[in-house]
């Protein structure tokens, strides 16, 4: 028989916490994403790397958070360790190609489209393995069209950040284009889970397996603490926090790696003092006579 799924069993506050918690992931990665185009390129991949982290994290958290408000009438719902955290690591290496792409390439044109729908499939990807690691006494069904569109929507959202990203305004305009990220994020999250039908293979009693809080609670410490450490990174940082540059090197255009100032040789003109008292000392040298 076919299962009533609910996904808001603890009314607005689990969607309300996963959208805060995936403009937290965004902004933290977009900010170490504007970082690593103002650095030389010894730095960019370790810049690179926390902002992939932060983004996965944040994204994955969302998710589970707002698992937390799913149940499914007349069966427990239980989760696969492994997989559930096999779908973290494919978020974090799948959006990490897709800021190298545009770290690296610049924030424009075939690199822009490529980094964002690559980051956007590593969202959709989480997503969509996650729910694959859930276990119940009955099995998962999709509306094709639907799944296109949350897809679609992730894709969207991926590219319209890296967009931001690259452009490197300050910290207002990566605060901005996280929480539109976070609202495009949640959206394709609750997009897809309209597109699930559960088909129940017996009636078993929901509270035998536990309550998804306390199934899923000791899974998000791990992704919570490591955005805390980002967190703290960005705050210690004032070129993070407030985006303007502080010495060399500078950029010069958005989207495109950030090039070392030289200093320039100073030459001084005739009336500079140091040019006055260098002719003196030669005059006065030429007017010694030579020790015979």
């Amino acid at each position: 028989m076919q299962g009533t799924v609910d996904g808001f069993s603890y009314g607005w506050v689990t969607p309300l916490v996963a959208y805060l918690m995936a403009c937290l992931g965004g902004a933290l990665g977009l900010r170490c994403t504007t970082r690593s185009l103002r650095v030389t390129r010894s730095w960019r991949p370790g810049w690179l790397a926390l902002g992939a982290a932060a983004i996965g994290s944040g994204i994955w958290t969302m998710h589970f958070i707002a698992m937390m408000g799913f149940a499914i009438e007349h069966t427990p719902v239980r989760y696969d360790w492994l997989m559930t955290f096999a779908s973290l690591a494919v978020a974090i290496v799948m959006v990490g190609v897709g800021i190298f792409i545009v770290g690296y390439r610049g924030a424009r044109g075939t690199a822009l489209f490529t980094g964002g729908t690559v980051t956007g499939l590593g969202i959709a990807s989480m997503h969509y393995l996650g729910m694959a690691g859930m276990r119940l006494d009955g099995r998962l069904t999709y509306n094709t069209l639907t799944v296109a569109v949350s897809v679609v929507i992730a894709m969207a959202a991926a590219t319209a950040a890296l967009w931001a990203a690259g452009q490197v305004r300050g910290f207002l305009w990566s605060v901005g284009a996280s929480l539109v990220m976070g609202l495009a994020v949640t959206g394709m999250h609750y997009t897809g889970m309209a597109a699930l039908e559960v088909h129940v293979h017996g009636t078993t009693d929901p509270a035998s397996g536990g309550s998804p809080a306390e199934l899923l609670a000791p899974m998000l410490i791990g992704p919570l603490a490591f955005l805390l450490l980002a967190a703290v990174v960005v705050m210690f940082d004032p070129l993070m926090v407030m985006g303007k540059p502080t010495g060399t090197p500078v950029e010069r255009k958005p989207g495109i790696p950030a090039r070392t100032v030289t200093p320039r040789t100073v030459h001084h003109s005739a009336h500079h003092p140091a040019s006055r008292t260098r002719r003196a000392l030669v005059h006065r040298r030429s007017r010694t006579p030579l020790n015979r």
